[in-house]
């Protein structure tokens, strides 16, 4: 295990910051991830670039120069201070003990880790306090789809005290990958312009053929309540993921939670729709103006005049956008809220760099 205190010793660049690795830097995340650390406040002195092998030599832009890829190997964390991670479960599995024991601070975007008792689950608008306490040097970053709406639950709880969520998602296809969004654009261009598909069972299927990609049905035209793998009693992971996330961000080891997750026909952005019962009664005026001085939720509530989330509108953004605010017709401690988020942004790249920016302080601290 890495000491919390032997992270914050690093020999820093000539800039007096501390250097970032990214690693999965030429994936659909990192892709994002390059674009923020270029728009964001600059915490960083040297940015190091890291991917597969196949991937080695290619030269990405981040804060205006070209930076050249290298592959993933130890000596590659030589010097490195915090290390962000994108990449598949098993990939982080065998490098990010090994980052950490070089002396790099890992923050993993893979499910690897996230559910392990020695690794802080971390979202920083809710429970930042958290990254502090990492013995094995690695901190996690959630799901994208618990990501979409815990900022929003986080700030409700901390004046309502969450009791129980009951969630339907929504989730677009970039949440499968680069595989997912490549099969939905495949299927759109196969169904586009048959204005009779749709009309008879079968007749969508017969079109996309086999061509299903990650998902078990088509998906264009069509929704698919699945995603993830299948687990026990029939619930999916990705269902399981929404369940036990939320208990550990918000320190909640016996909230209440049932989540059904379906796939739509949408490139990026996830949204869902949530019961959230409380300890005590909620009135709606007040919940909106918790969640308009809540850091990282925008409000966007008037339906009278059609103003509601839809991923059309909140892709590309930020915040996690809030909207339908209702007060439950048959239980006065609820709320029935709709929230939509990019899963790539704050539900992937955007929290990874948020923490690492929490972890930047601490570096600047001890200097």
């Amino acid at each position: 295990m890495t000491p919390v205190s032997a992270t914050l010793d690093r020999t820093e660049d000539r800039t007096g910051l501390p250097t970032l690795a990214v690693v999965g830097a030429t994936g659909a995340v990192g892709t994002v991830m390059l674009t923020l650390l270029s728009t964001r406040e600059n915490v960083w002195g040297e940015i190091r670039l890291i991917a597969s092998e196949r991937s080695a030599g290619k030269r990405l832009k981040v804060r205006g120069e070209e930076v050249e890829v290298v592959a993933i190997s130890a000596e590659a964390f030589d010097g490195v201070d915090v290390a962000m991670f994108d990449v598949p479960d098993e990939v982080s599995l065998h490098w990010a003990p090994i980052a950490a024991s070089k002396g790099a601070v890992v923050v993993d975007n893979s499910g690897a880790f996230r559910m392990d008792p020695e690794v802080p689950l971390v979202v920083p608008e809710v429970n930042a306090e958290a990254a502090r306490n990492r013995p094995k040097g690695i901190i996690s970053n959630p799901n994208c789809t618990t990501l979409s709406m815990i900022v929003a639950m986080g700030a409700l709880h901390h004046r309502y005290e969450l009791e129980q969520l009951i969630v339907a998602s929504y989730q677009a296809a970039s949440g499968a990958g680069q595989e997912g969004i490549d099969a939905l654009y495949d299927q759109l261009m196969k169904v586009a312009g048959n204005r009779e598909l749709g009309t008879t069972p079968g007749d969508v299927r017969r079109v996309i053929g086999n061509a299903l990609g990650p998902f078990p049905a088509p998906l264009a035209m069509n929704v698919v309540p699945w995603a993830g793998s299948l687990k026990e009693d029939g619930w999916s992971s990705e269902e399981l993921k929404v369940r036990n996330e939320s208990r550990k961000i918000l320190n909640l080891p016996n909230l209440k939670v049932s989540a059904t997750c379906v796939r739509v026909p949408v490139i990026t952005t996830h949204s869902l729709s949530v019961h959230a019962r409380f300890g005590r009664e909620v009135g709606v005026e007040e919940a909106r103006e918790v969640l308009r001085d809540a850091p990282g939720v925008l409000v966007f509530d008037n339906p009278a005049e059609a103003e509601f989330p839809t991923p059309a509108d909140v892709v590309g953004t930020d915040p996690t956008w809030v909207g339908r605010i209702r007060k439950s017709l048959d239980d006065p401690q609820a709320l029935e809220l709709f929230v939509c988020g990019d899963n790539l942004r704050k539900g992937a790249a955007l929290n990874t760099a948020q923490i690492a920016e929490v972890v930047a302080k601490e570096f600047t601290a001890a200097k």
